[in-house]
């Protein structure tokens, strides 16, 4: 295992799409890297393009700060179903340290996965989970949750992160 250094934003691999994984043997190193970095950083979710892999995996343990440690990941993830009830959360981010923003997202989605063993899971994600998995999803797909806020809000809070840096 191995700590790795997270990318900060706005570093252009945190804006391309990733490629799918296929094979999660292909990516269990980087897994296990990815849950040690993220337990460390402390955060409750990382993508791998976060570490600078372009493949479309992520791990998240919602709440872990507040009980035990229970991760989960997901390697070529999709999105199912989400709900049609949305509600504002904080979000942060590991990429961009420092800043929260309120974000609009369905209150539940449903993702299809494959785990580390090759099994293919589906699972409903609700509340603070839900709130995680859409966040590193994005990230699968080039975004970052600046770019699930209006452009003024969007503006207001990367000048305050180039401030902060």
């Amino acid at each position: 295992m191995a700590l790795r250094e997270i990318l900060l934003w706005p570093d252009p691999k945190l804006k391309q799409p990733c490629a799918e994984v296929g094979d999660p043997a292909a990516v269990s190193e980087l897994v296990t890297d990815m849950l040690e970095t993220m337990y460390d950083a402390p955060g409750r979710g990382l993508a791998a393009p976060q570490v600078g892999v372009l493949s479309r995996v992520f791990v998240m343990d919602a709440g872990w700060k507040d009980g035990d440690m229970t991760p989960v990941v997901c390697i070529d993830p999709q999105i199912l179903a989400v709900a049609d009830e949305t509600a504002p959360g904080d979000e942060g981010c590991l990429s961009i340290p420092g800043v929260t923003a309120t974000v609009r997202r369905p209150v539940w989605v449903r993702m299809a996965y494959t785990d580390l063993n090759g099994d293919r899971q589906e699972r409903r994600f609700e509340g603070a989970e839900a709130i995680v998995a859409q966040h590193e999803y994005d990230h699968l797909d080039g975004l970052v949750h600046f770019d699930r806020l209006d452009p003024t809000t969007a503006a207001d809070l990367m000048h305050a992160y180039e401030r902060g840096k």
